[in-house]
């Protein structure tokens, strides 16, 4: 199901994935031997494939022929994709999408293969051991476009107030496969329509455009309303391809210490999600992101952190029709100064921030982009690669404000480069320091001994370990009733402290940890979940209602 919500009427759209294609691992004792699997898809839930790290090869066929685009939404951790034999691309990064044109293809059956790489080397500087599953496979969807030699790659538009009225700036992305040529404009949104010509030379073409509205609705999280606008190219009267996305006109904006929804403060209440599941590894299908998200609004939660990786378009969607704020992370969590020294990571890093930003540009949900969370922002090397990233997301997104989320305890030297001050804390499970008493003495350093004097403040991060079924009077660690006990102390102590903006509890289930890393956690998994795998609620869930919901 294509549900990215950019469709077409014009040019002819097939989803190669949702069905069954041919999966052959390239190592390991059943190297060689190919199964039918479902996509998208992890390796890991397949049976005896649990704990595969290598290669796969996926292949399917398909009826195509003339200009082709294929776009592939997500494949773990890197893919080189060849058709008919051929290499035609190649992509690091499980979290962002990519594409392949082809022109003048001859007509007939022609075969696809994708051949997806989840090991670690020293080659990749994202992809490591880390606090979270890394898994293989297709695990997004793939899509066969058929394309003229003149077609929209993209479509991003910035919605913002001027004089009370609304005003929307479109930039338009144009791929020219051919000669130069002029060519025919028509933007449609909210009855509004606007025509101009412009001269487009060979490659990619930037087409920018104001558009102006008298009444429109504002996108907010009480009344998620949502608009589509359309862009045709018009050849002598002639459709030749046509773009229609969504978005809602709402604007964000830091006021003093304070984060602005539409001119008006916002209070997070918030859940840091993984894209896990037992049954679907992190290609979960539209009903259980929908469970997810059913689940988080019960719990008074009003937005989501994408711990630590940009997520899946279907849930954002999701998330732009429901009203739930979105804090958008690039891919890095935890990264040591080493691996940051690294020589691909910087180009890793801010290929990955780029493609997100650029790719979910028009959904209103997302309110703040999250960069490295607790990468190495107490070294100078550091705070030149958060310096250089969030430089990258102003310049693509100046209207959306930018932060990170640190754990380097009176040590951070970067928050003189993010609009929002945030820390991930743990008190009372890391350490024995009352929850108050942390807090506060962190927030005065901040204002006292740092750039981020000021600054809107989040706690990005707090919560307790708990493994589900585990229940004892004496609330040991790891039982119910600790975790319990533990996020009422910190959840009491974050929503009175008046400075702070607000609050993501870490973390809504548990989830699969990378064997490879070196932590130490109970059944291989992160077991800080408000709810377990299975979605099954611990003894917190109530506490956590009870308090986000006063």
């Amino acid at each position: 199901m294509i549900r990215t919500f950019q469709t077409h009427i014009i040019r002819r759209q097939e989803e190669l994935t949702g069905k069954l294609w041919n999966f052959t691992p390239l190592q390991g004792e059943r190297a060689g031997k190919t199964m039918a699997v479902h996509t998208p898809s992890c390796w890991e839930t397949y049976p005896g494939f649990g704990l595969y790290r290598g290669e796969g090869r996926y292949s399917t066929s398909l009826e195509a022929s003339g200009n082709i685009r294929l776009e592939f939404k997500g494949v773990s951790h890197t893919a080189s994709v060849f058709f008919d034999g051929e290499k035609i691309a190649g992509h690091y990064n499980a979290y962002t999408s990519f594409s392949a044109v082809i022109q003048g293809l001859e007509k007939g059956i022609h075969t696809l293969e994708v051949v997806a790489d989840n090991r670690f080397s020293p080659e990749s500087a994202l992809h490591v051991p880390n606090d979270y599953m890394s898994y293989g496979g297709i695990s997004r969807p793939v899509i066969l476009e058929q394309i003229g030699d003149v077609f929209i790659e993209r479509l991003n538009v910035t919605p913002f107030k001027k004089d009370g009225k609304w005003t929307l700036s479109a930039a338009l992305s144009v791929e020219n496969l051919g000669a130069e040529t002029d060519i025919d404009v028509r933007l449609c949104c909210a009855d509004k329509i606007l025509d101009f010509t412009s001269p487009l030379k060979k490659g990619r073409n930037i087409l920018e455009a104001v558009m102006d509205f008298d009444s429109v609705s504002e996108w907010s999280p009480e009344n998620p309303v949502l608009y589509k606008i359309s862009a045709q190219l018009l050849r002598n009267g002639i459709p030749a391809d046509d773009f229609i996305d969504r978005f809602g006109f709402r604007t964000i904006s830091i006021e003093g210490n304070r984060i602005l929804l539409n001119g008006k403060p916002v209070y997070i209440k918030g859940v840091c999600r993984h894209e896990d599941h037992p049954q679907y590894g992190c290609a979960l299908p539209f009903s259980a992101m929908a469970y997810d998200l059913s689940i988080i609004r019960d719990l008074g939660a009003n937005s989501v952190r994408t711990a630590h990786y940009p997520n899946d378009e279907v849930f954002l969607d999701l998330c732009d029709e429901l009203g739930i704020l979105v804090w958008e992370e690039n891919h890095a969590r935890g990264l040591s100064l080493e691996q940051m020294q690294n020589p691909n990571f910087k180009i890793q890093a801010e290929q990955v921030t780029r493609e997100m930003v650029e790719q979910h540009y028009n959904h209103p949900s997302i309110y703040i982009w999250g960069i490295l969370n607790e990468c190495a922002s107490d070294t100078e090397f550091g705070r030149e690669c958060y310096a250089r990233q969030f430089e990258i997301i102003r310049t693509m997104d100046p209207s959306r404000p930018c932060s990170s989320a640190s754990c380097k305890f009176k040590t951070d030297i970067c928050f003189g480069l993010p609009d929002v001050v945030s820390y991930n804390i743990y008190p009372k499970w890391y350490h024995d320091t009352p929850a108050d008493e942390y807090l506060k003495d962190l927030y005065d350093w901040v204002q006292n001994s740092t750039e981020g004097k000021g600054k809107p403040f989040l706690v990005t991060e707090i919560g307790a370990g708990g493994l589900y079924g585990y229940r004892t009077p004496y609330a040991t660690k790891w039982s119910e009733e600790f975790q319990a006990e533990t996020l009422k102390a910190q959840l009491e102590a974050v929503l009175s402290f008046s400075e702070c903006s607000g609050v993501y509890i870490w973390q809504f289930c548990d989830v699969r940890i990378s064997e490879e890393w070196w932590g130490i956690r109970p059944r291989t998994m992160n077991n800080k979940g408000i709810v377990d795998e299975y979605r099954r609620q611990k003894l917190c869930y109530d506490t956590v209602k009870r308090l986000f919901s006063r």
